[in-house]
């Protein structure tokens, strides 16, 4: 008896099928069933199950005489399921590698629920991703089972079948089928969800929600719509049946009035003749359910007026929101017109020889280079006051002491309008003027590996929504660019043909890789809870350009976390650091979240210095990352997995062959940095001479002295000869075009 019975109806998907097929089927965990209903589709999509079936046992064809709609096709399957558990997934949707061992994973925790409610992520067919915007809820619940009533929030998540694993023998137990008609999800997820004993919860994307162009038949305009009133009307039946449920009726009214004022309000659902019945049905429902103590939402008061009284109140609100628009535009640009009048007030002023503006990753905080540089100049230049710029929602995370603005502020356009010394690792806004005399320190964040700058003006889907002649301009600003090897002073060289100078300083956030001794990573394992004494593995991937949004996940992370098990014993940490565009995407619902929670891997990306993170690991899994140039300094292994590295540099470009040119050993497959670890090549002979080389190559001015060569050189200046001369020749990138190689 298998664990998973997935159910999937099927009614002309022929162009998605396969890929729904293969997103089960390709999971890692195997004991699964496929239950394919083939609803008498007549695009070939019945032929293609039969072609499945032949070639897997796990799927099953179930052929209908005739086609009889999403709900009645499920019923049709449960019959023959066998699984543990039931899973419904649509034919044009797909599982998430990784879903089913995560659900059986949480389904052995929590004891086999009776329901199990996981996340899902909205796939755009224009490419882009977003994840369900409640998915905070999954988190709050608990690692523990509950009822509804513990938890109602839990009803606020959206009421499809498809996002909830159901024990087999509950729904049995209570024989729960799907009627007919549109938005059958409704009148079998609310009964199940108020009749389960014990639900549990899982804060994953297991399901990724297909949002088609045209095709999904709720999105189609037809009077089918009208179905979502008898189907609360079965909702409420069944709570009408069950006198120990009567407390949910008011909810479920509440629910019902929101979901169907939704579907009017939307634009392509009811035909335009046919809104005003829907509107004098869903008021007829809203008042055949109210009793004298419902209090009225007041969202929900139109309903107990007239058709006429809630096309005024919509037209009023459309008018409301045009208002609103152009009032903000007004004041945006009154605002900027107050700005740009403080700026040209202030710059008839002279410079202050003793102010410096310091931001980083577009005014984050105190991180990277720049601070760096901060901390030196307070040691070396105290006499130079440092203000950093910090947007309002990052205040609270700044060290005690620190001295900032937030951007557009009057303080803002204060010291910018009078600072001598900008030192920042992206772009100041084009708003900000460089006066004469005023010294901009470009740090970059790292040694460049990937196009950058003009050189993406070759790269047409990594420059999507960059503009690089402004980045140009913006970068004509820069008077020094810091350097930590010969590689980066001919890319930058290249890639922002500007007129500023190439300072051979060395990196300044990495001073503390230099300087720090042996034991320096201890304060953060403590911090992440990691156990004295572990070998820390730090996988830490990099964006993609050839998908929308940069998350792929290139391996199963649970996998590689139990290969490691295997490799290494027990007696090892695997950290994982995603990139900073991707900390506040969709990406960590893809597993990384319960993972962490399930205290199978470590998730520092919000760590906010990665210099610590790096100190506190033994070892580097990287793929295309700029951070093994930097980790490159701590003389420890590392390892650069490349399977995809023809499609990366077609999508992105690369200034160097990594593969060719590695700082450790190369894997090309999964297969293939599983077995690095498990052979112990990972830290062999080999690995050692290949970083050696490295080192040399690309951290030749890496001496622990960075930050302090750039106030000495630039704020108190006493001179270039603190600059460390490169080493020799044989050992370090020619400076020719030939050390690139552009792809």
């Amino acid at each position: 008896m298998p664990r998973f019975s997935v159910i999937v109806p099927v009614f002309k998907v022929r162009g998605f099928l396969r890929e729904c097929l293969d997103s089960v089927l390709e999971q890692s965990y195997g004991d699964v069933e496929v239950i394919a209903v083939d609803d008498c589709s007549p695009d070939g999509s019945g032929e293609i199950l039969d072609a499945y079936a032949d070639r897997d046992a796990r799927v099953r064809v179930v052929h209908l005489p005739a086609n009889v709609g999403l709900g009645r096709a499920r019923n049709a399957a449960l019959p023959y399921a066998t699984g543990d558990f039931l899973l419904f997934l649509d034919s044009d949707d797909t599982l998430t590698p990784g879903a089913l061992r995560a659900l059986a994973d949480r389904l052995d925790e929590a004891g086999d629920p009776d329901v199990l409610v996981f996340d899902y992520a909205r796939t755009y067919w224009w490419g882009g991703t977003r994840r369900n915007a409640l998915a905070e809820v999954l988190a709050r619940t608990g690692p523990g089972t509950f009822r509804v009533t513990e938890h109602p929030e839990i009803l606020e998540l959206l009421m499809v079948v498809w996002n909830k694993a159901y024990r087999r023998e509950f729904v049995e137990a209570h024989g729960f089928r799907f009627p007919p008609g549109y938005y059958e999800d409704t009148p079998w997820t609310f009964p199940v969800l108020f009749s389960a004993g014990r639900i549990a919860t899982l804060d994953r994307i297991c399901v990724a929600y297909r949002q088609r162009r045209q095709g999904n038949i709720l999105t189609t305009t037809s009077r089918r719509h009208f179905d979502v009133h008898d189907q609360y009307e079965r909702v409420f039946g069944y709570l009408q049946s069950r006198p120990e449920l009567a407390r949910w009726r008011p909810y479920v009214r509440h629910k019902m009035a929101e979901h169907c004022l939704d579907i009017l309000a939307k634009p392509d659902r009811v035909p335009p003749g046919d809104k005003a019945e829907f509107f004098r049905r869903t008021a007829g429902l809203y008042r055949k359910y109210r009793s004298d103590t419902d209090p009225v939402t007041p969202g929900f008061r139109v309903l107990e007026g007239s058709w006429a009284a809630y096309r005024a109140r919509q037209r009023a609100a459309r008018l409301r929101t045009a208002l609103g628009t152009r009032g903000e535009r007004l004041r945006a640009a009154g605002a900027e017109r107050i700005g740009r009048g403080w700026s040209l007030a202030h710059e008839r002023l002279p410079l202050d020889p003793d102010l410096a503006v310091y931001s980083a990753f577009s005014h984050r905080g105190v991180l990277g280079d720049p601070a760096a540089v901060y901390q030196a100049a307070r040691e070396l230049a105290p006499h130079i006051r440092g203000v950093w710029v910090v947007r309002p929602e990052r205040v609270a995370a700044l060290p005690p002491g620190v001295e900032y603005v937030t951007p557009g502020s009057r303080e803002y356009l204060r010291v910018t309008a009078r600072a001598t010394y900008f030192v920042n690792n992206v772009n100041w806004p084009g708003s900000l003027a460089k006066r004469p005399g005023s010294v901009h320190v470009h740090t970059h964040q790292g040694t460049p590996l990937k196009f950058m700058g003009a050189d993406l003006l070759r790269k047409p889907g990594a420059r999507l929504g960059v503009d690089v002649p402004r980045m140009l301009r913006r970068a004509d600003r820069w008077d020094h660019s810091l350097v930590a090897n010969l590689h980066s002073e001919l890319v930058w060289s290249r890639a922002y043909p500007c007129g500023f100078t190439s300072l051979r300083t060395g990196s300044p956030r990495n001073d503390v890789l230099v300087n720090t001794g042996p034991d320096g990573g201890a304060p953060v394992r403590e911090r992440l809870g990691i156990p004295a004494g572990h070998i820390v593995v730090l996988y830490a991937p990099t964006p993609r350009d050839y998908r929308r949004g940069g998350h792929v996940e290139r391996f199963d992370l649970a996998r590689f976390a139990a290969d490691l098990r295997r490799s290494l014993g027990e007696g090892h940490t695997l950290v994982v650091r995603l990139h900073p565009s991707l900390a506040q995407g969709p990406a960590r619902g893809f597993g990384l979240a319960e993972l962490h929670r399930r205290g199978v891997v470590v998730d520092a990306t919000d760590e906010p210095h990665v210099e610590e993170v790096m100190l506190a690991s033994d070892v580097l899994v990287t793929d295309y990352s700029a951070l093994m140039f930097d980790y490159a300094n701590l003389d420890r292994p590392i390892v650069v997995h490349a399977d995809d590295r023809d499609a990366f540099a077609a999508s992105r470009g690369l200034y160097l062959d990594i593969t060719a040119d590695p700082p450790g050993h190369v894997s090309r497959s999964y297969r293939e940095l599983a077995w690095l670890f498990d052979s112990g090549q990972w830290q062999d002979v080999e690995s050692a001479r290949l970083r050696a080389g490295f080192r040399e190559r690309y951290c030749e001015f890496d001496d622990g002295r960075a930050a302090e060569r750039v106030v000495r050189t630039l704020m108190l200046g006493e001179g270039a000869e603190a600059v460390p001369a490169p080493r020799p020749a044989g050992s370090s990138t020619d400076t020719g075009d030939s050390s690139l190689v552009l792809s």
